[in-house]
Order: C-alpha cells, then sequence, then structure tokens
C-alpha cells in the first residue's frame, strides 16, 4: 500500500502525523521497527496476496452484503437444529435497550462512575436469581462453555482451600457420558493443568446417570465435583437430580448443573434439588442467532462466602448512600478478578458479554413469572406433537430413550438405511434446516439426528417436517417444484 494512503478507518494514516510518530520513535521506516525484532530469516519479502482496501462505506457496505447474502438464514428456511443456540421469539423491547449507544458502545466505562450499566446489571443477576433461586450471580461470561469450564475449576479450587482432602488429592471432574461434547472439548482443554474429566456412564435403557457406578467412583476419594445437564444435551430430563447430589455431598464432592434457563419457567432449579454451583448460557434470553455471537453465559452460587471467592468474573453489588432512600451499586470483592488483582486472579476473563447481560435482565423484565412459564409449556407441548408425529413413519424412531423430553429429541434413523447426512441433505432441498447429526459424536446411539423446536416452531412447520421425512424415509428423492413451493409458503405464512 503507497504510504500516502489515508485509511478511513484507521487513525493516525495521515503521512504529516505518520512522519511525526517515526520522528519520535527515531526511525526512517516502519520495517526498521520489525527488523530490529524479527530475524531476518523469518521475514516475509514478497507482497501479501491480499484484496485492494475497500475505500468507501458504500463499497464495504455492498461488498459486506453480497458476501452476507451467501447464507441461507433461518428468517428463509424452518430450522429444526438446536444443540446450543436456539431460535426465540425476541421481544422488541431488547433490540431497542441494548441499541442505545450508552450500552452498545461504551466497553467498560470507568469502575467508579458507570453506574447507570452496573445497576442494569445488578438488575439482570437480580432477575437471574430469582429464575434461578440463588442468592448470588456472577457476571456474564463467554459462553455456556465457558461459565462449565469456570464452574469446574472453582470446585478444584475449593477443594484445595478447604483442608479437607484427606490422603488423596480431589481433582478429579465427574461428567455424563451424554454431555454436550463441544463443553467437554473446551473443559478438558481449559480444565487440564488443574484436574481431570472423567465420563460417567448412563443407564442403558434411559440414558440417565448410572448412579452405581457414580457412587463407586466416588468412592475413590478423589472427586471435586460431580456435574449435570438438566434437561441433557440429548433433550431428556435428568429425573435423578436431588439423589446426584447427595451422592456428591456424601463423598465431598461439589454438585454442578447445567440448566436450559428458557426451561426453568416450569422446572424446578437445580439449585432448589441440592446442586451448589449452577451455570449454562442465557443465549436463549433474548438473544437473536447470530453467526458466532450472542452467546453468554452465566454462575450462580448460594450465598456461601467460600464459594462467592472462586468466582472468576465481576459481581455487582447495591449500597446505601448518604442520601436517604437513594443506592448506588458497584462492583463487589474486586480482589478475586483479573481487574482487581491482575495475575492473582482466580481466572482471567473479558468484559465484552455484558450487553447481553443487560439483554437478557430486559427480557426477564418484559417476561416475568408467567412468561417464562408459558414459554417452557409451550416448547414442550410442541416437542410433544413433533415427538408422536416422527413415530408415526415407518423405520423413523423418536425419544428412543421414551422419557420427558425438553426443546430437543433424538429421532433414530437407522431403519431408513439413510445416513443423517443423507437426510438432511434431501430436507435442505424443501427448504427446512433438519437435526443435529449426533452419529459420530455418540456412535452408540446409531443414526440419530437431535431435532430441537421452540416455541415459534408452528404446526404447519412441523407437519411439513414430517411429510419430507417420510418421503425420503421412502426412497422419494426427487423434491418437486411444488414439494419446494410449499415449504417456502408454510415458513413466508408463519413469518
Amino acid at each position: 500500500m503507497e504510504k500516502s494512503f489515508v485509511h478511513p478507518y484507521m487513525p493516525n494514516s495521515v503521512p504529516e502525523i505518520r512522519q511525526q510518530l517515526l520522528d519520535e520513535l527515531g526511525v526512517k521506516d516502519v520495517k526498521e521497527i520489525y527488523g530490529s525484532i524479527i530475524p531476518e530469516e523469518l521475514l516475509y519479502k514478497e507482497r501479501l496476496d491480499l484484496p485492494e482496501p475497500i475505500r468507501s462505506e458504500y463499497e464495504l457496505k455492498r461488498h459486506m452484503t453480497g458476501l452476507l447474502n451467501k447464507n441461507i438464514s433461518t428468517e428463509e428456511y424452518t430450522s429444526f437444529l438446536g444443540a446450543g443456540c436456539y431460535k426465540h421469539q425476541v421481544p422488541a423491547v431488547c433490540d431497542e435497550i441494548n441499541m442505545r449507544g450508552e450500552f452498545l458502545t461504551a466497553y467498560c466505562g470507568d469502575t467508579y462512575s458507570d453506574h447507570g450499566k452496573m445497576q442494569a446489571i445488578f438488575e439482570y443477576a437480580s432477575m437471574m436469581g430469582e429464575l434461578l433461586d440463588a442468592d448470588v450471580v456472577s457476571y456474564t461470561t463467554y459462553d455456556a462453555g465457558q461459565s462449565v469450564c469456570s464452574a469446574f475449576r472453582m470446585a478444584v479450587r475449593l477443594q484445595d482451600s478447604s483442608g479437607k482432602n484427606g490422603e488423596k488429592e480431589k481433582n478429579v471432574i465427574l461428567v455424563p457420558d451424554t454431555m454436550n461434547p463441544e463443553i467437554y472439548s473446551q473443559a478438558v482443554s481449559y480444565c487440564r493443568n488443574v484436574s481431570e474429566i472423567v465420563k460417567a456412564g448412563h443407564d442403558e435403557e434411559s440414558g440417565l446417570m448410572d448412579l452405581k457406578e457414580l457412587e463407586g467412583r466416588l468412592k475413590e476419594g478423589n472427586v471435586a465435583a460431580v456435574f449435570y445437564e438438566n434437561p441433557s444435551y440429548l433433550g431428556f430430563f435428568e429425573p435423578q437430580a436431588e439423589e446426584i447430589a447427595r451422592l456428591a455431598h456424601r463423598y465431598g464432592a461439589v454438585c454442578i448443573a447445567q440448566p436450559q434457563v428458557s426451561a426453568l419457567g416450569i422446572m424446578e432449579s437445580p439449585m432448589n434439588l441440592g446442586a451448589d454451583i449452577v451455570c449454562g448460557d442465557i443465549q436463549p434470553l433474548g438473544m437473536h442467532m447470530q453467526y458466532g455471537g450472542g452467546q453468554a453465559g452465566f454462575i450462580a452460587s448460594h450465598q456461601k462466602l467460600e464459594y462467592m471467592e472462586q468466582f472468576p468474573t465481576y459481581m455487582y453489588g447495591i449500597a446505601k448512600t448518604d442520601k436517604e432512600d437513594t443506592y448506588g451499586w458497584g462492583r463487589a470483592m474486586n480482589y478475586r478478578c483479573s481487574h482487581g488483582s491482575r495475575e492473582k486472579a482466580n481466572e482471567y476473563f473479558g468484559t465484552e458479554t455484558g450487553l447481553w447481560g443487560i439483554t437478557a435482565g430486559v427480557y426477564l423484565a418484559s417476561m416475568g413469572p408467567q412468561g417464562m412459564y408459558e414459554l417452557g409449556e409451550a416448547i414442550i407441548q410442541n416437542l410433544k406433537y413433533l415427538t408422536v408425529r416422527l413415530n408415526e413413519i415407518e423405520g423413523v424412531r423418536a425419544n428412543p430413550f421414551g422419557g420427558s423430553n425438553f426443546q430437543e429429541v433424538l429421532v433414530d434413523f437407522s431403519e431408513t438405511g439413510k445416513s443423517v447426512a443423507d437426510i438432511n441433505k434431501k430436507l435442505f432441498e424443501y427448504g427446512i434446516f433438519g437435526g443435529k447429526d449426533v452419529s459420530r459424536e455418540f456412535p452408540w446411539l446409531g443414526v440419530c439426528g437431535l431435532y430441537c423446536v421452540s416455541e415459534l416452531t408452528t404446526q404447519a412447520q412441523m407437519d411439513a417436517l414430517i411429510d419430507a421425512i417420510r418421503q425420503i424415509a421412502a426412497g422419494k428423492s426427487d423434491v418437486s417444484d411444488k414439494d419446494s413451493q410449499v415449504s417456502k409458503e408454510v415458513q413466508a405464512w408463519d413469518m
């Protein structure tokens, strides 16, 4: 790029200012800086094969729009794909509030003056505490995976600080072998220098955790924590939650649970079933599905100081002021986190997800307890309808474990003679995103897809899916223009 080029998005790229910077540094060219720290043999001598710069906002917008238009979104096609990111109704007020400049553009704000943002995050934490029946809810983490990983490390630190380890070091985290495989992989990497993540087996009939095997592993005396999902990654509820917590506590382990927040309006919180730490994702609470964004996690516990001291993220508190009936908000116990103690902190974390915490607070305020109940009720009714209809198709078996499910259900296609990938490829021709292929992640399940519904999934969409799968299973591989058009018309009508 020529030296005279002034980049519209890069400050201080004006030639005169650039020269002032070089003069101040005492060099003639920026290459002198690179050459002083990068060995000559590592320097790339040729011109990088990069496209020419886009020099106007209009051209940049056209370019980005062209790239985005290559995607097909869930606004165009019907989607039955979930597995951690879900399409829910987002109240307009959520977007209205989180697009306000003081929330959207203020990255962090001054610690002692950004009281509006602090109050907003405090209100979010308070409403999450009510939803979870938890006393303490931290600032948001990156996503569910981060919250689970941090909860695991919290448990190990609690064992280290308890002084009750006995002869064996408690550094094993027991998890169900039906756990979300992406979060499992993340946890193995994130916790490898402090703990070992061990999968506990399941009951072959129900898919639930095998309590006998769980207790056997707990008896070994090296377990720091027991983790379970409720509902599970595969969609089924874990009715043994209280017994899992009792077993964990009997052998001195911490009980960690990951609920699905959109289910908490119709099910008991893990906090009331014996869990010590609850963690998960708040994406269903007012966040649109995005291309890699719109995720944020939470960590919660009862108000026990030994637990609170192990939280890695900010905590926001309320305090009285000199003025009567006037309160202030601020960060509490800063010595725990990287903002307060840098390298001595429990863990490092970022502040980029605070906007989603505020968004979730707006969502919870607009929904209220009754709204959360109706949300869960609608989802569970839709899933029941889909499960019954899928089981009408010859060669297809939905919900092979037979228990109660929420939002997602396994669908076994083994008897159709077709792979999940093949079925999904054909469904795409009908304007439908099929369920996630879990055949590789859980080979013991056979040829299974994980199908998801939400409160937005309509009967017409589910009926269109049933008709498409019936034709695909029967070997009718050719999708007529009429079939494709019907699917698109259903989608347009539902929108």
